[in-house]
């Protein structure tokens, strides 16, 4: 029996825990945190030997493989010495893989990718194609595998995820775009990160299909360089292609050997530039699968987006508050002021990853009246935007940002929660940043 050990009881540790379970293994979970009481009961119910707050070195060294949760570096002493002893250490997407010949779309990029991935979603189930959506979003693969039939899986993928494969394959693979993001896991070096990204290829063959921003001077960079086996799809704002998605004449144009799909820009259930680039992404999986036009169209139009991604909360004293708390990174916020249409007191902070924030400056000085910092260290923030603005204010609590947020807003304002970083200083993870933001509001 194959001894299997699993680092991190979080929603991939446990999605592995059911799938091998199911698949016969001998298995011990280990985590160095506390694992949450929902996950202890899963791991109870299907009899899985496990600790917390703790490894057991000489229980670790004993496996056959390890699957390493997303979260835990690579570099981390354990791991480290783990690989030295010649044990695999892998992904749990790797490990599911293995299992299963469902065919698989990947979504991954620094922006976009969940948006990307619930848009597909979105389509596929309106087209009565049975497809399962997880990965970074929503249930582990593994866990899906283990407990649903699709046709096909739908799997939102981080460069961590990506970091731990050697043989996945996806059948169409989808690059959003290529930021600066996690570079503290990466030496700070951009060409790490965009190796890892570019990982989502590298087993696709001339049967499998590759669609990217070419608009995106990373990703651009990185093609000059490496050959790719799979179809090329481009989409782009600027060029046109044979094969691939492009504008014309404000329309949305998706060209598939010979096969061409267009619809208006502005019938997209979701505005601003990103947004068009994640409709392309969609609008071109969809003709693959050969979705019906009219199908399409209408997915395209009543999408509902994504939770906390520019999700327009209330309007009160004519002053809108916007949660944008996924937006974890410098990119995403940039994408967040761009689309502000009026006087903007914007709510930003919290772990920094390595951030740069030159970009923002020409929006930050064109759209922002007043800037609120919402961190434990802010002091990165006001050296980059000390002048931008006439109001800076500190706080450490979203109750507290909010209340000074209705204060410094006027009538026609928008008030933007887009913190351009993490949000473990204070919060939980984004979601629980997005809904103490949304829970502030209401309560005003």
């Amino acid at each position: 029996m194959k001894k299997l050990v699993i680092l991190g009881g979080g929603e991939s540790g446990i999605g592995t825990a059911i799938l091998a379970k199911k698949e016969g293994y001998e298995i011990f979970l280990s985590d160095k945190g506390r694992i949450k009481d929902k996950y202890k009961e899963v791991l109870r119910n299907i009899e899985i030997d496990w600790e917390d707050e703790q490894h057991t070195e000489s229980r670790i060294f004993e496996a056959d493989v390890v699957m390493k949760s997303p979260g835990i570096p690579d570099n981390t002493p354990l791991v480290k010495a783990i690989v030295e002893k010649g044990i695999p250490v892998i992904s749990e997407i790797e490990f599911a893989s293995a299992f299963s010949k469902t065919p698989v779309i990947g979504i991954t990029g620094s922006n976009g990718k969940t948006t990307v991935t619930n848009w597909i979603q979105h389509v596929l189930q309106e087209g009565g194609i049975n497809s399962g959506m997880g990965g970074n979003v929503g249930n582990s693969y593994a866990k899906m595998l283990a407990e649903e039939e699709h046709d096909w899986y739908v799997l939102e993928l981080s460069s961590f995820q990506l970091d731990g494969i050697k043989n996945f394959r996806p059948k169409i693979a989808i690059l959003t775009n290529i930021t600066p993001d996690h570079l503290d896991r990466y030496d700070y070096k951009l060409e790490n990160y965009v190796a890892s990204k570019f990982r989502i290829i590298e087993n696709q063959g001339e049967d499998d299909f590759f669609i990217y921003d070419a608009d995106d001077e990373n990703i651009q960079k990185w093609l000059k360089g490496h050959k790719v086996k799979s179809q090329k799809l481009p989409f782009s704002l600027v060029k046109t292609f044979e094969n691939g998605a492009y504008i014309e004449n404000e329309n949305i144009v998706v060209k598939i050997n010979n096969t061409t799909f267009t619809m208006p820009t502005q019938d997209l259930a979701l505005q601003g530039k990103h947004n068009t680039k994640n409709a392309m992404a969609a609008a071109t999986v969809s003709q693959l699968l050969r979705i019906r036009k009219q199908t399409i169209r209408e997915s395209m139009a009543n999408f509902q987006g994504v939770e906390h991604r520019l999700e327009k909360v209330l309007k009160i004293n004519n002053v809108l508050y916007i949660n944008d708390s996924k937006a974890t990174n410098v990119n995403a916020t940039f994408y967040a002021l761009e689309s502000m249409e009026s006087e903007t007191v914007w709510i930003v902070g919290g772990v920094d990853k390595g951030n740069v924030y030159d970009d923002l400056l020409p929006l930050v000085n064109e759209k922002v009246k007043a800037i609120i910092c919402l961190g434990v260290d802010n002091a990165k923030i006001i050296n980059a935007f000390g002048n931008c603005v006439e109001m800076m204010v500190e706080t450490n609590s979203m109750n507290e940002a909010i209340q000074v947020a209705y204060r410094l807003a006027e009538k026609g304002d928008t008030v933007l929660l887009s913190p351009a970083c993490a949000s473990f200083d204070l919060f939980e993870n984004y979601e629980d940043r997005g809904r103490q933001f949304k829970n502030a509001v209401r309560n005003l």
